[in-house]
């Protein structure tokens, strides 16, 4: 099976940063979002999901 060494070590990275978080998603994200701050930079930027023109079965048939 091919292995992907950044893909392991990035694995290796998230599990390492959780492990010194207890394994505690609240604690985890604060500190993501404290380096984001610490940074200057937004890391994360999610754009807005386009709403879908379609219409459903239930709405067709009303």
């Amino acid at each position: 099976m091919w292995e992907d060494e950044v893909l392991e070590e990035l694995h290796r990275i998230r599990e390492e940063h959780a492990k010194s978080f207890d394994y505690d998603f609240k604690a985890i994200f604060a500190d993501w979002q404290k380096r984001q701050a610490a940074s200057g930079k937004k890391l994360v930027s999610l754009q807005p999901k386009q709403q879908s023109n379609s219409v459903t079965a239930s709405q067709a048939i009303s």
